[in-house]
């Protein structure tokens, strides 16, 4: 499939913008799904390649908050896997099923995890999480890991967001904490689900190479600036990001 040279530009003009973000709080998606479908890729090319250039973005901002020493990889190594397998499961079940219910449902979801978030405003401000997480909340979290990598695999967009209110809800972090984590997720589920569209032949890598280096720059930017400000810049871009993400969902009911 071939673009022009103004596509191209444009996508790697959303990609940056996504990729910053989503480095911050998740949501990426909103942006470049509908900018790979607007410039004519089908359906499960575009998400497809939205993997793979979303996997630049994700690695990126996951090492940037690694170096940064903001993440837990004790914990994220017993989530990862559930992450793993829920996105494989998530990709196969795309490539085959219609997606209307579920979009009902997440629409709801993050709506009211927004919603939630505006009228708690001490949510995530002060992190009250435990060195060694309770054994119900490693639970709960496992059970979360596997059904937002299903999502991730079956959709995407909002699946950060979900994950940064799982580490803030049922972890106690803070907001730039959950993001942390949520990013090194995130990039399971999406190098996962990369890998399952691949061998699906569903990834057009001459677009989504060039936009994903993009996102590289926008990722960095991100979280170097979420590093830098905590909860002040994370926060506010969360919570506009939840409910632009319902939007998003909901008018694609319509």
């Amino acid at each position: 499939m071939e673009l022009s040279i103004t596509s191209y530009i444009l996508l790697c003009l959303f990609g940056f913008i996504a990729a910053w973000v989503d480095s911050i709080a998740g949501g990426g998606g909103i942006i470049t799904i509908p900018a790979y479908l607007a410039a004519g890729l089908p359906p499960q090319f575009t998400l497809g390649t939205n993997k793979l250039s979303a996997s630049f973005s994700s690695f990126t901002s996951s090492f940037r908050y690694l170096c940064s020493k903001k993440t837990n990889l004790r914990l994220l190594l017993l989530l990862a896997p559930f992450t793993l397998i829920g996105s494989i499961v998530g990709v196969r079940t795309i490539l085959s099923l219609n997606n209307t219910l579920l979009n009902i449902v997440l629409s709801i979801g993050i709506l009211t995890v927004g919603l939630y978030s505006i009228f708690h405003p001490s949510l995530g401000t002060i992190d009250t999480s435990l060195q060694n997480p309770t054994r119900k909340s490693v639970w709960i979290g496992m059970f979360l890991s596997l059904s937002l990598g299903f999502y991730d695999g079956f959709f995407g967009p909002g699946t950060g967001s979900f994950l940064m209110f799982t580490f803030i809800k049922v972890f106690g972090y803070d907001y730039l904490r959950s993001s942390a984590n949520a990013r090194f997720l995130n990039f399971i589920s999406n190098i996962t689900s990369l890998i399952t569209f691949i061998l699906y032949g569903k990834v057009l890598f001459a677009v989504g190479i060039p936009v994903g280096i993009c996102m590289i720059g926008g990722s960095w930017l991100g979280s170097h600036m979420a590093i830098k400000n905590g909860n002040k810049i994370v926060k506010p871009i969360f919570v506009i990001v939840t409910i632009a993400v319902a939007v998003k969902l909901i008018i694609d009911l319509l």
